[in-house]
């Protein structure tokens, strides 16, 4: 049975319920112009009947076909995301990560050992969780033919992008050509170096995220490019699995939270979807709550849940209210600022799918000050997993909750890192320097003699 016979593509609102094959590019609904899901006729999958099958693929590694799918963390568990046959999935060994039991940070902000968990995606190839993502909207670019391949970002989406295409080879030979748009001024040189380094046509707008984004919407439409950002349902797919990962970490046990940050909101949306999927299928026996954490200066999401009340009411979303807010933010002329660079997002693009997650998980949003990001990414790295910006959020958006009681201490708790430390290397430098002067746990360089009497007297000896 080939995978087209059982995947298609579906608009997420049920007023809509549109269907669609996989065939057609599409990015919304060409009916009512909302998101869309990948979706399957589980009953005609072969949907594992425990997640402990996938126990046997775990690490296994060798240079066939299957053997590569398996060491990957998205196509180990491929009878899960079912769009493509095996000898069609694109790989770099993405998804290699781990759960780490961070004790001495859960001690440090009072929490009980072995309650909670850090999943840092940072060991992914290009250093962040956008590769998982990637394997799969590339896997399906690739079915569809297409040879030009587009996203807007800050930087994460930009250099995974611009490693696939480098990977992805076509049907005669040709790799795809990457094309990125950039804020001029608003991506961490991390990351453009690597979009500059894998060979990418890189464009930097003279705008925001936001605009970057409206761009590369309207050159998808004109130009024929396939759009890569998370809009992208395939996308979407890819990231499940970071959520199938934290189910394995934890001996394939249901933790009581999961606190991710939350700029596009695309994984916020992916993670409800995997834990969707999995409750129906009788692969989970409760769904863990979510809590998404945005920064104060790209709040958009904050705001409108918890001061608009918008929800998503089984797909009865009040869209009045989200036109109303982006346009007194217009008038406005606020855009969104945060030295967390990844999240620094003032339309996120998967509202609609976001708010399905808070209800299906019972999840909450909450904000981060840039102060209190920087404080939990650097509580993160005193532990020894640095990571960006944007994944301080998480650890921060932790504390805030547990301070509120919302999050008791004895609960187990996975925390998202969404990338590498060594993406936005000059802000942890200024935060441990001076140049950020609220920073609650710096750890400056000391000047010293180049003689060893002064550094015997700096170490107490």
């Amino acid at each position: 049975m080939s995978a087209t016979d059982i995947a298609y593509q579906q608009c997420i609102l049920p007023a809509c319920g549109a269907t669609f094959d996989l065939g057609q590019a599409l990015f919304a609904c060409p009916k009512c112009g909302a998101l869309l899901d990948v979706r399957y006729d589980w009953d005609r999958c072969d949907v594992p009947k425990s997640l402990r099958v996938f126990d046997e693929r775990r690490g296994r590694s060798n240079t066939t076909r299957l053997g590569r799918l398996d060491a990957s963390g998205v196509w180990r568990f491929r009878e899960l995301l079912p769009f493509a046959q095996p000898d069609e999935l694109v790989t770099l060994g993405e998804g290699r990560t781990i759960l780490a039991n961070a004790t001495h940070l859960a001690k440090e902000i009072g929490h009980e050992p072995d309650k909670l968990f850090l999943q840092y995606e940072g060991f992914n190839p290009s250093g962040s969780f956008k590769d998982n993502g990637m394997a799969a909207a590339f896997t399906m670019a690739r079915k569809l033919g297409k040879r030009r391949v587009a996203c807007a970002s800050t930087g994460n989406t930009s250099a995974s992008l611009a490693m696939f295409a480098r990977h992805t080879t076509l049907a005669d030979g040709t790799t795809m050509e990457g094309i990125v748009f950039v804020g001029g001024d608003k991506i961490a040189f991390g990351k453009l170096a690597q979009a500059l380094d894998y060979g990418a046509r890189t464009i930097q707008v003279r705008g925001d995220f936001d605009a970057c984004m409206s761009l590369v919407k309207q050159s998808t439409e004109r130009l024929g490019l396939y759009l890569m950002n998370s809009v992208n349902p395939f996308r979407l797919e890819g990231q499940k699995t970071i959520m199938y990962r934290v189910l394995e970490g934890l001996g394939w046990e249901v933790p009581d939270w999961i606190v991710v940050p939350g700029g596009n909101l695309g994984n916020s949306s992916a993670f409800g979807k995997a834990f969707m999927e999995l409750h129906a299928l009788g692969l989970i026996d409760r769904i863990p709550r979510i809590a998404i954490i945005n920064a104060t200066g790209a709040n958009t999401l904050h705001e409108l849940v918890n001061e608009h009340g918008l929800a998503f009411h089984g797909g009865d979303i009040d869209h009045d209210k989200v036109t109303a807010y982006l346009k007194e933010m217009d008038e406005q002329g606020r855009r969104a600022h945060t030295v967390a660079s990844a999240i620094e997002i003032g339309r996120p693009v998967n509202l609609d799918k976001a708010l399905r997650t808070l209800e299906i998980t019972n999840g909450i949003v909450r904000q981060a000050s840039d102060e209190e990001i920087l404080d939990g990414k650097a509580l993160v790295g005193k532990h020894g997993y640095g990571c960006e910006p944007a994944s301080g959020a998480s650890v921060a958006g932790l504390r805030k909750l547990k301070a509120e009681g919302v999050i008791g201490s004895e609960e187990r708790v996975v925390c998202i890192l969404t990338g590498h430390a060594l993406k936005d290397p000059n802000v942890t430098v200024d935060y441990h320097t001076g140049k950020k002067p609220d920073a609650s746990y710096d750890n400056p360089p000391v000047a010293a003699d180049a003689d060893i009497e002064s550094i015997a007297a700096l170490l107490g000896e």
